[in-house]
């Protein structure tokens, strides 16, 4: 017994050789979501943000999450394919998007933005955090949409058999990682920018619960074809996981260990 996998087409319309897709409207969706909450929250008194200082934050943001994403997926999941063919890194049109190296992309930006801009490293990098989740909520929920990147074989009630997937009943690991990594992440950030804390630590929060939550849905979703599991016993997006998680951990207590002058404003 399996649940029946709902037959969206991928394509919303389209006009002559150009589709609007649905995976595309998750990220526009993720964006117009990140640049609403920006500037919410620049908006309150004593925010240190201007609206100018939030656009220009987004566009490296964005510039981030594409050139990052690609590149990492190329170079974490297709190393020896785009060895082969080297113009594979511009082949977006045959997909390939990695989170951890949009993470990365992002990590870039704010870097590039704090320095340019002469503002505090981890307090561009607390407000970008909140930013991320629902975008990662819509983009895994397109993920699902398409059919693509679904889960392990099982026997469990709610189990689907993907069109991509072969005949056996699978784990819709997209939808877990929709929850965890999208809405249950977003409302532990949300609860935990209420109240005053270090600088540095809602950043620490997203990593390490990211983390945490990707390594262990993992466990229920397919290992990469062309990379299955290293020593059959990990995958690349847990391995990837593991900095983040240290990271994340390192930087949270790193933050309450430092002075109390350091502690940030209310969101």
């Amino acid at each position: 017994m399996a649940l029946e996998f709902p037959q969206i087409d991928p394509i919303i319309f389209s006009v002559g050789p150009l589709s609007v897709r649905w995976y595309g409207l998750m990220y526009l969706i993720g964006f117009a979501f990140a640049m609403w909450f920006a500037n919410r929250q620049a908006s309150k008194p004593n925010s240190g943000w201007t609206k100018d200082q939030v656009s220009d934050l987004l566009f490296y943001g964005m510039l981030g999450v594409i050139l990052g994403g690609r590149i990492g997926y190329v170079l974490f999941y297709q190393f020896s394919y785009f060895i082969e063919n080297p113009l594979y890194l511009f082949r977006i049109d045959q997909g390939g998007m990695s989170f951890h190296g949009g993470t990365l992309g992002v990590i870039t930006a704010v870097v590039i933005f704090s320095w340019t801009r002469k503002k505090s490293l981890l307090q561009v990098g607390d407000f970008v955090a909140p930013l991320v989740p629902v975008g990662l909520l819509a983009g895994r929920i397109g993920n699902f949409i398409n059919g693509e990147l679904w889960g392990r074989v099982t026997d469990v009630p709610w189990a689907m058999v993907f069109p991509t997937g072969g005949p056996l009943a699978r784990h819709p690991s997209q939808l877990y990682e929709a929850f965890f990594e999208g809405l249950v992440l977003f409302l532990i950030l949300q609860w935990f920018i209420k109240k005053p804390r270090p600088a540095g630590s809602v950043a620490g929060v997203f990593l390490l619960g990211y983390g945490v939550f990707r390594f262990c849905i993992e466990y229920f979703r397919q290992p990469d074809a062309q990379l299955g599991l290293f020593a059959d016993f990990i995958s690349m997006g847990q391995i990837l996981s593991l900095p983040m998680i240290v990271g994340g951990l390192g930087l949270l207590i790193w933050a309450y260990k430092q002075p109390q002058r350091v502690k940030t404003a209310k969101a």
